[in-house]
């Protein structure tokens, strides 16, 4: 595909460079080009470009006058746009496979048309950084033919020279974090075990301000963490805790804990599931993914909060040795979960870790589970189910997924859902009824949160799994919970 090499200046472009100047146009209530939009070219252009502007629903392209390796772009703004509008549009735009061009030269439309959904000049030239990085994204290492990379030079007008650096350098950290979990979430079941996950890992944060411990099976059962164990003793790939900690060098405004589910291929167990898609099971462990990318992008870019990285890793597989409907675990807690179904696994695996969380005194814990279809089915692929004990931490993250368009939407919690997973043999059963199905599991996973700690549970099995959506949603999984968590963050910091 390419590489992306900035620039914010009109530097001497080499003489057979194909260079594409991109300009976005708004038309007014007349369907007439708005000069509010783009001032200066709307000033320049001839008047039949002006007509044909005043006739595109959509765009055109023509070639600049004079010059045969120059063309413009005229992209006409839809009536309705979004925070997500421009990162959309250029993740399309460079997985075009016609696309020839050695240089691309956007300029910047005038920010006051797009006050409702951008909160700054900078925040906006960001989303077009990041659809440039979503478009060249692919996942093709085990491929006999790999894409072959060339440069594509973005030059953008309307900024200055340290203010495009400041943007890029953290786009591009944004970015490369968001890439490392796709990474992970697009690794197949025959690769990425518990154990290699954590080597991944480890691998990653070498020589970096993060310290990266791992629980093996040994230590689990010496800490008595059986839930996690239980669902990972059916497979020859033993489970792993892996804990990831990121301290700033001055004192830390905060303590955040983020939690993550690493199933990392989920069969079912002995509740087996069907085959149809199960290949899409490699990417159970998202969450897991999420809080590596996370507490990535959370050290390169140096902010000042301490944060815990807690991911609980097995295989959840059916053999002579699996657990079983009907078996009673004791977690890390003391609690007993009467098994009801092993494919409800991810919450039996998580209790240990939520424990473990709530144990190191954070001032928030949010966790990440690709925990039910159940929240698929209320909300669809396109938003994250949000559970809280909290509030204005429920604010916080749903203005934070606005402004990312990682979405959220909260969904309740009441004390009344707690029947569903009423046990006649243990504290709390596993799998609750049909009905509720996302929110009987985030009541399972309340049990092992200290009430006294802010608490988030994100179902992201929708958002994170690939979906046609958008130009940068599929095929692969998407990393979603990187911009959301790294936004929440920054308003903390």
């Amino acid at each position: 595909m390419f590489n992306l090499i900035f620039d914010s200046s009109s530097k001497k472009r080499k003489e057979d460079f194909l260079v594409e100047n991109i300009y976005f146009i708004k038309k007014d209530e007349n369907k007439k080009a708005s000069i509010e939009t783009n001032e200066f070219v709307l000033k320049n252009i001839s008047k039949q470009t002006l007509a044909k502007l005043n006739r595109c629903e959509t765009e055109f392209r023509e070639q600049t006058s004079g010059n045969l390796n120059e063309t413009n772009h005229f992209v006409i703004l839809p009536k309705k746009v979004n925070q997500d509008y421009f990162r959309n549009y250029f993740a399309g735009y460079v997985k075009q496979k016609s696309l020839a061009s050695d240089k691309l030269v956007i300029r910047i439309p005038e920010l006051k048309i797009f006050g409702e959904y951008f909160n700054s000049l900078e925040y906006m030239v960001q989303t077009m950084i990041e659809g440039l990085f979503y478009g060249y994204y692919s996942f093709d290492k085990y491929k006999s033919e790999k894409s072959v990379n060339k440069n594509l030079y973005v030059e953008f007008l309307g900024l200055d020279s340290q203010q495009l650096k400041k943007i890029v350098t953290k786009t591009s950290t944004l970015m490369n974090a968001i890439n490392f979990t796709r990474d992970l979430q697009n690794e197949p079941g025959n690769v990425l075990f518990p154990q290699s996950l954590a080597e991944s890992i480890k691998q990653r944060f070498t020589n970096t301000k993060v310290k990266v411990t791992v629980f093996n099976d040994a230590e689990l059962k010496k800490r008595k963490m059986n839930g996690l164990l239980s669902v990972g003793q059916g497979s020859i790939n033993k489970p792993r805790m892996i804990i990831l900690h990121y301290k700033p060098a001055q004192k830390a405004v905060k303590k955040i804990a983020l939690v993550g589910k690493g199933i990392t291929f989920d069969t079912g167990g002995i509740s087996i599931k069907p085959a149809d898609r199960m290949w899409e099971m490699k990417g159970d462990m998202s969450g897991a993914a999420v809080v590596a990318g996370i507490v990535e992008v959370a050290a390169k870019s140096k902010l000042n909060i301490e944060i815990l990285g807690v991911i609980s890793a097995a295989e959840n597989m059916p053999s002579s040795t699996a657990y079983k409907p009907g078996d009673i675990i004791k977690a890390s807690n003391g609690k007993t979960i009467e098994i009801d179904n092993t494919d409800a696994e991810g919450r039996v695996a998580l209790s240990d870790a939520l424990v473990y969380a709530s144990s190191q005194s954070p001032d928030v814990i949010i966790d990440f589970a690709t925990l039910t279809g159940a929240c698929v089915v209320a909300l669809g692929e396109f938003v994250a189910g949000l559970f809280s004990n909290n509030d204005m931490l429920s604010e916080q993250l749903y203005s934070s997924g606005q402004r990312t368009f990682d979405r959220v939407w909260r969904l309740p919690i009441w004390d009344d859902y707690n029947s569903l997973n009423h046990s006649d043999f243990a504290d709390v059963k596993n799998c609750g009824p049909r009905w509720g199905g996302a929110i009987s599991a985030a009541k399972f996973l309340e049990n092992f949160v200290n009430p006294n700690i802010p608490w988030v549970h994100l179902d992201i099995a929708g958002p994170s799994s690939p979906y046609k959506f958008n130009n940068y949603t599929s095929p692969y999984f998407t990393g979603f919970g990187v911009r959301l968590i790294y936004d929440f963050l920054e308003s903390l910091n």
